[in-house]
């Protein structure tokens, strides 16, 4: 369930910076000012926006990160349930053999 709202956060996360994107083109394409004002701005936009996907982007990496450690630990967990459950029949095969 937890897994579910983390993906949910990022979505939300994702589509507010996007909008904040298109919000801030139009803003810029309507505002009155000269080309080279209109351009450096631009430029501090999309270097303000390269950083944030970064950092999302470390932030998204961290998630995978953890979703496979948790995942390693699941299948070692089971693996570790499924020898001692071989080892367990194999000794029940042993002495029920013995037995007869």
């Amino acid at each position: 369930m937890s897994e579910n709202k983390g993906s949910t956060t990022l979505e939300v996360t994702l589509a507010l910076l996007l909008g904040g994107v298109i919000g801030a083109g139009i803003a810029l394409l309507y505002a009155p000012q000269t080309g080279e004002e209109t351009r450096k701005k631009l430029k501090e936009t999309a270097d303000k926006l390269r950083d944030q996907f970064k950092e999302k982007g470390d932030t998204v990496s961290e998630y995978a990160s953890e979703g496979v450690q948790k995942v390693r630990q699941f299948v070692e967990e089971k693996k570790a349930d499924v020898t001692a459950a071989y080892e367990a029949g194999k000794e029940a095969f042993k002495k029920e053999k013995a037995r007869l």
